[in-house]
This record gives structure tokens, C-alpha cells and sequence, in this order.
């Protein structure tokens, strides 16, 4: 968990300044300490104060001379590369103060214009608006007309990416029904026409195999021959046997 972001402000209590310099002082030596044995360095740390005649000096007097000494045998651009005393450090927190106020005023601007914009939508006249103003509303406007393009034409690409996918899970269907109306087994013709051909090939086979004497046929033109029904040798014409 981060600790809470601290004031940079003078302490103007007395009682207060000298307990939270002692706090910090301590806080101070132990991140040194931790830094030397975690990461293997040399490090030292010389604190002067207010409440003190003599400095404290971390770990020692002679592990601090060490250490100065090694510091100052390295290169003049290495030694300045990260120094800073309270007047360079002052000037970057002015810089980073100026950064995050312009930031925040541009925020702060292109808000406004935004609520500008939707007044003028609802029919507020723009009169009272000068140069720099209509500018800067005409700015907002652009941008937001850029994120509506993107918009449109993201929904355009998702559409579009549907449909194909939509036509491949088609094409694909058929191209698995195809096969299974190909292996479907042959049915067999029920419907009426198919019942006619039937009985009218069975009557053709019937009246070319049925020529003898001894059925019902038809003679020479017109005349219908009919069998003698009183001959009693007369084969019988019911080819039933329940009709004697």
C-alpha cells in the first residue's frame, strides 16, 4: 500500500518541525541502510540540522570519508549527472508544476468549449464569443467529428465482417447437405401418375398375353366373341376359385 502523497509546505509549528524532522531523519537512515546491504553499494549519508552543533553521519565518520573519496575520483560530468542541491531541485518542481498546470488549463478549456458546443445544439445563439473562442470550438467540434468517422466506420468493418461470416457458415452448410441429398435412398413414386402408369402397363401386359379361346377377347372388326355359357365342358372363365 503507497503512502499518502505528503506537503511540501513549511511547518510552522515549532514543537511539530523538530518531530518531524527527528521522524524523517530516521526514516532517512534506515532507506540508506537498506540501499547499501540490498544492493551491494557504497553509499553514506550526511545530515546537518538545526537542533545539532556536529552533523550525523551514516554509517560512520571514516565510511563517509570513503565514500566522498571514491566520489570524487569519478569524472566531473559523472559526478553532476544526477546531483542536485535545494536551488536545481526548487527549479524542477517549478517545472513540473508548470506542466501539470498547463494540462490542466487545456482540460479545463476543451471542457468548456464542449459545453459550448451542446448549448449550441439546443439553440443558444454563439454572439458572445470572440476570435480566440470560436477557434477553440471549432477545434472541439473537429475532434469530435473524428470520433464519430471512427465510430461509423468501425461499425462499417464489424458489419461487413459479420456478412462474410454469415456467407461462409452458408456456403459451408450446403456444401455438407450436398452429400447427404446424394447418398438419399430412392423413393418410391406413390403419387397418382405413378399409380396410372402402373395399371396401364399391367392392363397392356394383360391383353397381349391373354389371347387364347378360352378368355374374353375380341374378334375380326367389331364383333365381340362371349364363350358358351351352357357348355358344361366349356373350361370355366372365372380364373377365381371362389366363383364357381
Amino acid at each position: 500500500m503507497t503512502r499518502k502523497k505528503v506537503k511540501l509546505a513549511f511547518i510552522t509549528n515549532d514543537s511539530a518541525r523538530k518531530a518531524t524532522f527527528k521522524k524523517r531523519k530516521k526514516g532517512l537512515m534506515k532507506k540508506v541502510s537498506e540501499l547499501s546491504t540490498l544492493c551491494g553499494i557504497d553509499a553514506c549519508a550526511i545530515i546537518y540540522s538545526p537542533y545539532d552543533n556536529s552533523p550525523e553521519v551514516w554509517p560512520n565518520t571514516m565510511g563517509a570519508q570513503r565514500v566522498l573519496a571514491e566520489f570524487k575520483r569519478m569524472p566531473e560530468m559523472e559526478q553532476s549527472k544526477k546531483m542536485v542541491n535545494q536551488e536545481s531541485f526548487i527549479r524542477q518542481r517549478i517545472a513540473k508544476a508548470s506542466e501539470q498546470l498547463k494540462k490542466q488549463s487545456k482540460e479545463n478549456r476543451e471542457k468548456e468549449m464542449t459545453e459550448i458546443m451542446y448549448q449550441g445544439l439546443t439553440g443558444k445563439g454563439l454572439q458572445n464569443l470572440n476570435l480566440g473562442d470560436l477557434n477553440d470550438l471549432g477545434w472541439v467540434i473537429d475532434q469530435n467529428l473524428k470520433e464519430v468517422y471512427k465510430r461509423i466506420e468501425a461499425i462499417k468493418k464489424g458489419a461487413s465482417t459479420s456478412s462474410s461470416s454469415s456467407v461462409a457458415a452458408a456456403t459451408a452448410s450446403q456444401a455438407t447437405a450436398a452429400p447427404l441429398m446424394e447418398q438419399k435412398p430412392a423413393m418410391v413414386d406413390l403419387s397418382l401418375d405413378g399409380m396410372q402408369r402402373t395399371q396401364t402397363e399391367w392392363f397392356n401386359d394383360w391383353m397381349n398375353n391373354n389371347t387364347s379361346d378360352q378368355q374374353l377377347g375380341f374378334g375380326h372388326g367389331d364383333e365381340m366373341i362371349i364363350p358358351n355359357f351352357n357348355d358344361n365342358h366349356n373350361v370355366n372363365v372365372w380364373p377365381n376359385d371362389f366363383y364357381p
